[in-house]
Protein backbone atom coordinates (compact mmCIF):
# COMPACT_ATOMS: atom_id res chain seq x y z
CA UNK A 1 0.00 0.00 0.00
CA UNK A 2 1.30 3.32 -1.01
CA UNK A 3 2.41 5.58 2.61
CA UNK A 4 2.17 9.24 2.51
CA UNK A 5 5.59 10.42 4.30
CA UNK A 6 6.60 12.94 6.34
CA UNK A 7 10.54 13.40 6.69
CA UNK A 8 11.15 16.01 9.43
CA UNK A 9 13.99 17.74 8.54
CA UNK A 10 15.18 16.42 5.30
CA UNK A 11 19.33 16.77 4.44
CA UNK A 12 21.43 14.74 3.00
CA UNK A 13 20.37 11.55 4.73
CA UNK A 14 16.74 12.28 4.15
CA UNK A 15 17.05 13.42 0.77
CA UNK A 16 18.36 9.76 0.30
CA UNK A 17 15.39 8.10 2.55
CA UNK A 18 13.57 10.14 -0.02
CA UNK A 19 15.04 9.03 -3.09
CA UNK A 20 14.08 5.10 -1.64
CA UNK A 21 10.85 5.74 -0.46
CA UNK A 22 9.64 7.66 -3.85
CA UNK A 23 11.69 4.87 -5.98
CA UNK A 24 8.71 1.96 -4.36
CA UNK A 25 5.85 4.39 -4.95
CA UNK A 26 5.68 6.03 -1.43
CA UNK A 27 4.37 9.98 -1.48
CA UNK A 28 7.00 12.12 0.03
CA UNK A 29 6.38 15.74 2.18
CA UNK A 30 9.46 16.95 3.57
CA UNK A 31 9.76 19.67 5.89
CA UNK A 32 12.82 21.82 5.79
CA UNK A 33 12.88 25.77 7.42
CA UNK A 34 13.85 26.45 3.90
CA UNK A 35 12.84 24.33 0.93
CA UNK A 36 15.50 24.09 -1.74
CA UNK A 37 12.59 24.12 -4.07
CA UNK A 38 11.60 20.44 -6.58
CA UNK A 39 14.34 20.05 -7.86
CA UNK A 40 12.41 17.39 -9.96
CA UNK A 41 12.92 15.01 -7.38
CA UNK A 42 9.51 14.12 -6.72
CA UNK A 43 9.38 15.38 -3.07
CA UNK A 44 7.31 17.67 -2.10
CA UNK A 45 8.67 20.30 -0.18
CA UNK A 46 7.02 22.23 2.99
CA UNK A 47 8.61 25.69 4.46
CA UNK A 48 8.09 24.92 8.27
CA UNK A 49 10.06 25.62 11.79
CA UNK A 50 9.71 22.73 14.39
CA UNK A 51 10.51 25.22 17.38
CA UNK A 52 7.35 27.57 15.46
CA UNK A 53 4.04 25.91 16.46
CA UNK A 54 2.49 28.76 14.04
CA UNK A 55 4.38 27.43 10.73
CA UNK A 56 3.19 23.87 11.01
CA UNK A 57 -0.38 24.34 10.88
CA UNK A 58 -0.96 23.40 7.13
CA UNK A 59 0.37 19.96 7.14
CA UNK A 60 -0.88 17.55 4.72
CA UNK A 61 -4.25 15.95 5.36
CA UNK A 62 -3.44 12.01 5.53
CA UNK A 63 0.55 11.41 6.44
CA UNK A 64 0.51 7.88 7.49
CA UNK A 65 3.92 7.64 8.63
CA UNK A 66 6.56 10.29 10.65
CA UNK A 67 10.34 10.32 10.78
CA UNK A 68 11.78 12.73 12.26
CA UNK A 69 15.73 13.42 11.92
CA UNK A 70 15.83 17.17 11.86
CA UNK A 71 19.42 18.92 12.92
CA UNK A 72 19.55 21.67 15.20
CA UNK A 73 21.07 25.40 14.51
CA UNK A 74 23.82 24.44 16.76
CA UNK A 75 25.73 22.32 18.88
CA UNK A 76 24.56 22.96 22.50
CA UNK A 77 21.71 21.95 24.90
CA UNK A 78 19.71 24.86 24.00
CA UNK A 79 19.49 24.29 20.36
CA UNK A 80 18.95 20.38 20.51
CA UNK A 81 16.03 20.89 23.79
CA UNK A 82 14.31 23.36 20.95
CA UNK A 83 14.59 20.29 17.98
CA UNK A 84 14.47 17.26 20.02
CA UNK A 85 12.13 18.27 22.99
CA UNK A 86 9.51 21.50 21.85
CA UNK A 87 9.81 20.72 17.82
CA UNK A 88 9.31 17.09 18.49
CA UNK A 89 5.95 17.80 20.91
CA UNK A 90 5.06 20.51 18.38
CA UNK A 91 5.10 18.52 15.39
CA UNK A 92 3.20 15.63 16.92
CA UNK A 93 0.23 17.84 17.52
CA UNK A 94 0.67 19.42 14.41
CA UNK A 95 0.74 16.09 12.21
CA UNK A 96 -1.15 13.69 14.57
CA UNK A 97 -4.25 12.11 13.19
CA UNK A 98 -6.27 9.00 12.38
CA UNK A 99 -4.23 8.19 9.76
CA UNK A 100 -0.70 8.65 11.31
CA UNK A 101 0.33 4.98 12.19
CA UNK A 102 4.05 5.24 13.05
CA UNK A 103 6.89 7.31 13.91
CA UNK A 104 10.59 6.73 13.01
CA UNK A 105 12.78 8.61 15.39
CA UNK A 106 16.45 8.93 13.78
CA UNK A 107 18.35 8.54 16.76
CA UNK A 108 21.83 8.30 17.87
CA UNK A 109 24.63 5.90 19.78
CA UNK A 110 25.73 8.76 21.72
CA UNK A 111 22.91 7.61 24.75
CA UNK A 112 24.98 4.81 25.69
CA UNK A 113 28.41 5.49 27.38
CA UNK A 114 31.48 3.90 28.46
CA UNK A 115 31.57 0.11 28.08
CA UNK A 116 35.31 -0.39 27.09
CA UNK A 117 35.53 -3.19 24.78
CA UNK A 118 32.15 -4.82 26.04
CA UNK A 119 29.66 -5.72 23.13
CA UNK A 120 26.27 -3.06 23.26
CA UNK A 121 22.81 -3.97 21.96
CA UNK A 122 19.25 -2.38 22.35
CA UNK A 123 18.83 -3.97 25.68
CA UNK A 124 22.14 -2.32 27.13
CA UNK A 125 21.74 0.39 29.84
CA UNK A 126 21.67 3.85 28.47
CA UNK A 127 24.27 6.74 30.28
CA UNK A 128 24.58 9.68 27.85
CA UNK A 129 28.40 11.32 28.32
CA UNK A 130 26.84 14.30 26.77
CA UNK A 131 23.93 16.68 26.31
CA UNK A 132 23.32 15.06 23.00
CA UNK A 133 23.07 11.75 24.07
CA UNK A 134 20.61 12.61 26.96
CA UNK A 135 18.38 15.09 24.74
CA UNK A 136 18.09 12.50 22.24
CA UNK A 137 17.04 9.86 25.11
CA UNK A 138 14.51 12.01 26.70
CA UNK A 139 12.74 12.74 23.48
CA UNK A 140 13.12 8.67 22.66
CA UNK A 141 10.90 8.09 25.58
CA UNK A 142 8.91 11.28 25.56
CA UNK A 143 7.87 9.46 21.98
CA UNK A 144 7.45 6.35 23.10
CA UNK A 145 4.82 7.32 25.79
CA UNK A 146 2.34 9.04 22.57
CA UNK A 147 -0.33 6.91 21.60
CA UNK A 148 1.05 6.19 18.16
CA UNK A 149 3.49 3.96 17.77
CA UNK A 150 7.33 4.05 17.47
CA UNK A 151 10.85 3.15 16.61
CA UNK A 152 14.07 4.86 17.35
CA UNK A 153 17.22 3.93 14.82
CA UNK A 154 20.12 4.68 16.91
CA UNK A 155 22.81 5.52 14.43
CA UNK A 156 26.34 5.02 15.17
CA UNK A 157 28.99 7.65 13.01
CA UNK A 158 27.81 8.59 9.47
CA UNK A 159 30.50 8.41 6.25
CA UNK A 160 29.96 8.62 2.48
CA UNK A 161 29.63 11.03 -0.16
CA UNK A 162 30.44 14.28 1.56
CA UNK A 163 31.03 13.18 4.69
CA UNK A 164 35.23 12.85 4.26
CA UNK A 165 36.82 15.01 7.45
CA UNK A 166 38.19 12.18 8.75
CA UNK A 167 40.21 12.09 5.49
CA UNK A 168 40.92 15.51 5.53
CA UNK A 169 42.36 15.33 9.19
CA UNK A 170 44.54 12.38 8.51
CA UNK A 171 45.73 14.15 5.34
CA UNK A 172 46.55 17.37 7.13
CA UNK A 173 48.49 15.35 9.96
CA UNK A 174 45.31 16.57 12.77
CA UNK A 175 43.98 13.26 13.67
CA UNK A 176 44.97 11.13 16.97
CA UNK A 177 44.11 7.76 17.90
CA UNK A 178 44.65 5.98 21.37
CA UNK A 179 46.65 3.14 20.77
CA UNK A 180 47.72 1.46 24.90
CA UNK A 181 44.10 1.04 25.66
CA UNK A 182 42.25 0.94 22.04
CA UNK A 183 38.89 3.12 21.75
CA UNK A 184 36.26 1.31 19.64
CA UNK A 185 35.01 3.31 16.53
CA UNK A 186 31.61 2.56 14.94
CA UNK A 187 30.14 3.89 11.46
CA UNK A 188 27.34 3.25 9.25
CA UNK A 189 27.31 4.48 5.24
CA UNK A 190 25.11 7.05 4.92
CA UNK A 191 23.47 5.08 2.19
CA UNK A 192 23.07 2.36 4.61
CA UNK A 193 21.75 4.19 7.08
CA UNK A 194 19.29 5.47 4.26
CA UNK A 195 18.10 2.07 3.51
CA UNK A 196 17.73 0.69 6.81
CA UNK A 197 15.12 3.72 7.11
CA UNK A 198 13.28 2.73 4.49
CA UNK A 199 13.24 -0.22 5.27
CA UNK A 200 12.05 -0.51 8.74
CA UNK A 201 9.16 2.04 7.39
CA UNK A 202 8.03 -1.13 5.08
CA UNK A 203 7.57 -3.51 7.79
CA UNK A 204 4.89 -4.43 9.27
CA UNK A 205 6.07 -5.54 12.80
CA UNK A 206 8.69 -3.62 14.12
CA UNK A 207 10.69 -3.53 17.66
CA UNK A 208 10.57 -0.62 19.37
CA UNK A 209 14.33 0.16 18.93
CA UNK A 210 17.45 -0.60 16.76
CA UNK A 211 20.85 0.06 16.79
CA UNK A 212 21.62 1.37 12.93
CA UNK A 213 25.40 0.49 12.78
CA UNK A 214 27.90 -1.67 10.05
CA UNK A 215 28.78 -5.82 10.75
CA UNK A 216 32.79 -4.10 11.44
CA UNK A 217 33.29 -1.86 15.04
CA UNK A 218 36.91 -1.63 14.77
CA UNK A 219 39.19 -0.18 17.47
CA UNK A 220 39.75 3.53 16.28
CA UNK A 221 43.82 3.11 15.99
CA UNK A 222 42.88 0.33 13.51
CA UNK A 223 40.50 1.78 11.39
CA UNK A 224 42.77 5.44 11.27
CA UNK A 225 46.01 3.50 10.50
CA UNK A 226 44.05 1.97 7.09
CA UNK A 227 42.41 5.09 6.14
CA UNK A 228 45.53 6.57 6.52
CA UNK A 229 47.45 4.14 4.24
CA UNK A 230 44.50 4.74 1.71
CA UNK A 231 44.48 8.57 1.33
CA UNK A 232 48.39 8.38 1.29
CA UNK A 233 48.22 10.04 5.03
CA UNK A 234 51.21 9.23 7.65
CA UNK A 235 49.84 7.21 10.46
CA UNK A 236 48.00 9.15 12.77
CA UNK A 237 49.84 9.77 16.11
CA UNK A 238 48.74 8.32 19.97
CA UNK A 239 46.36 10.74 21.22
CA UNK A 240 43.62 10.54 23.76
CA UNK A 241 40.22 9.32 23.13
CA UNK A 242 37.37 11.84 21.97
CA UNK A 243 35.70 13.57 25.20
CA UNK A 244 32.51 13.07 25.76
CA UNK A 245 32.17 9.51 23.64
CA UNK A 246 32.45 6.48 25.39
CA UNK A 247 34.31 3.55 23.76
CA UNK A 248 32.30 0.82 23.28
CA UNK A 249 30.94 -2.26 20.15
CA UNK A 250 27.94 -1.55 18.62
CA UNK A 251 26.03 -4.80 17.83
CA UNK A 252 23.54 -4.85 14.77
CA UNK A 253 22.27 -8.25 15.41
CA UNK A 254 18.57 -7.12 16.36
CA UNK A 255 18.55 -5.01 12.92
CA UNK A 256 19.79 -7.77 11.29
CA UNK A 257 17.92 -10.82 12.44
CA UNK A 258 14.63 -8.43 11.00
CA UNK A 259 15.93 -9.09 7.56
CA UNK A 260 17.85 -5.91 6.38
CA UNK A 261 21.18 -6.10 4.78
CA UNK A 262 24.27 -4.02 4.54
CA UNK A 263 25.51 -3.04 1.18
CA UNK A 264 28.60 -1.26 3.43
CA UNK A 265 29.06 -4.07 5.79
CA UNK A 266 32.67 -2.80 6.66
CA UNK A 267 33.79 0.79 6.80
CA UNK A 268 37.33 0.10 5.49
CA UNK A 269 35.75 -1.04 2.23
CA UNK A 270 33.20 1.89 1.93
CA UNK A 271 36.17 4.61 2.67
CA UNK A 272 38.30 2.50 0.00
CA UNK A 273 35.27 3.00 -2.59
CA UNK A 274 34.47 7.03 -1.77
CA UNK A 275 39.01 7.43 -2.55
Amino acid sequence: MTERVLLAGCGDLGQRVAERLLARGDEVWALRRHPPGDEGRGIHWLAGDLTQPATLRDLPLGITQLVYSPTPDARDETAYRAVFGDGLRHLMEAAHGDALKRVLFVSSSAVYGEHGDAWVDEDTPTDPPGFNGRVLLDAERWLHEQTVPSTSLRLAGLYGPGRLQLIDRLRAGLAHAPRTTPHWSNRIHIDDAASAIAYLLAQTKLQSLYIGVDDTPLPMHVLYDHLAMLAGAPPPTEGPAPAGIGSKRLSNARLRASGFKWHWPDARDGYAALL
